[in-house]
């Protein structure tokens, strides 16, 4: 059924594959040159660099210049508090800057551009996974709920949206005009994400095991990988290759990370440095100003509930209500690390809301969109108005910023639970019907 249903979905697409790659080269072109005119032609990139949320201790360009300057000179670049990325990173860093003869901020271009192009291929992997799950599942929906199906045309245009989306988010933008490492991160994200939608169990595990020495939190996504590949086979060897693979890889990089220092200092000053939270210097997220304002005796117990927020405390709720959908859950479980990690950043923002067009259909159903998107451009642009304000006019405070911040987390979480809420919604109305009644009377599913 399936080997039919992709013969007739790949017909029925065959017009449309003939102009989607040209779309595709125009986004990304016009894109580059966006992103290279403010990195060379313009005075907005030093600016935009040095700006608290764009960079963090864990992904200023800066930060890895000066430690492989120190590293250069025979000085072990983790025993002061300069450098917080891994040693497997700060190798490929060298690599890029002793190899490659390109500027540094034509390579952040270049990686950008990839991301955006993989992040085409994964969404056209999961359109034609709901395409078939569509057409196996018609028979058992409910009568007169077509327009909770996505449509064809839906199905097409998600990639190329999503690319758009990507590249032309000013988030995105920011990101890579600012240098910051999280740009190379996305780009082995998405990597992850094409080959986990695309069924390859050793690929998707190695790429996962890269994010994860980048960046501790996205253990997490292991879970939704085993879901991922238990369900695509039905068989429990396949998934537990997958986990198996992770810990091979990751131990692996582990092992080089050591052998190049020749010393563990390094553990405490990356993974150590994330999770203790030692750098209290403001940044979009919520961890800085609660342990500014809190007394230290008390340190030790909200750090532990801080990070079990971030990591497991909604992984396994969410992995049992949308497993059937992975990429939602994975869509999900990136917006809520980005909420509630310690040093966030708008690079990490950027790239789930380039997600968000694989969910279009839900657009139509949200009860916040209005809100939630009024909330994020009054914060966009107040962000650095109030960080003016406080640090260099010295007339506003901490509060300032810090209630621009906690305004930011509020549309995110109001977007992640609208998205999460509508889609159950729709599940229900597919094979229960639309109309809803409780004691003869009309009802409606409302979120409270």
């Amino acid at each position: 059924m399936e080997n039919s249903v992709e013969k007739n979905s790949q017909n029925c697409n065959t017009p449309w594959i003939k102009c989607i790659y040209g779309r595709l080269a125009f986004l990304c072109l016009s894109a580059a040159i966006i992103r290279y005119w403010i990195i060379f032609f313009s005075n907005y990139q030093n600016i935009i660099q040095n700006h608290i949320e764009v960079s963090t201790p864990l992904n200023a360009w800066r930060r890895v210049k000066e430690g492989l300057y120190l590293q250069s000179i025979g000085i072990n670049p983790y025993d002061g508090d300069a450098l917080h990325e891994a040693p497997t990173s700060l190798f490929f860093y060298k690599y890029l800057s002793n190899h490659i003869s390109l500027s540094i901020g034509t390579v952040f271009i270049i990686f950008d551009i990839i991301t955006a192009c993989v992040l085409f291929l994964a969404t056209r992997q999961y359109m034609f996974m709901v395409y078939v799950e569509r057409e196996v599942n018609r028979k058992n929906y409910a009568k007169g709920t077509d327009e909770y199906l996505y449509s064809n045309m839906d199905l097409r245009r998600a990639p190329i949206y999503v690319a758009a989306t990507f590249l032309f988010n000013p988030y995105t933008i920011f990101n890579c005009v600012g240098f910051a490492t999280t740009t190379i991160f996305n780009c082995f994200l998405s990597l992850f994400l094409y080959s986990l939608l695309s069924r390859k169990v050793y690929m998707s595990s190695f790429f996962l095991a890269i994010c994860s020495t980048v960046s501790l939190y996205t253990v997490v996504l292991v879970v939704p990988m085993w879901l991922q590949f238990y369900k695509q086979f039905n068989r429990k060897l396949r998934a537990i290759l997958s986990i198996l693979f992770y810990v091979i890889n990751l131990s692996a990089l582990v092992y080089f990370a050591l052998a190049l220092e020749k010393t563990s200092t390094f553990l405490h000053s990356v993974y150590g440095f994330t999770l203790t939270v030692p750098d209290l210097k403001p940044n979009i997220g919520l961890f800085w100003y609660f342990f500014t304002e809190m007394f230290d005796h008390f340190r030790e117990l909200f750090i532990y509930s801080f990070q079990i927020n971030a990591t497991i405390l909604y992984l396994i709720p969410l992995a049992l209500k949308f497993r059937n959908d992975v990429f939602l859950l994975i869509t999900a479980l990136l917006y809520i690390l980005t909420i509630f990690k310690s040093y966030p950043c708008v690079g990490d923002v950027g790239f789930v809301i380039g997600l968000l067009p694989c969910f279009k259909h839900l657009f139509n159903y949200s009860q916040q969109q209005f809100l939630i998107l009024v909330i994020y451009l009054i914060t966009f642009c107040l962000g650095p108005i109030v960080w003016h304000l406080w640090i260099y006019s010295n007339s506003a405070n901490a509060n300032f910023y810090f209630g621009v911040t906690l305004a930011f987390a509020v549309a995110q979480i109001f977007l992640v639970t609208d998205i999460l809420f509508v889609y159950i919604k729709r599940e229900f109305s597919l094979y229960f019907g639309k109309k809803r009644k409780i004691r003869g009377k009309d009802a409606i599913l409302v979120l409270e």
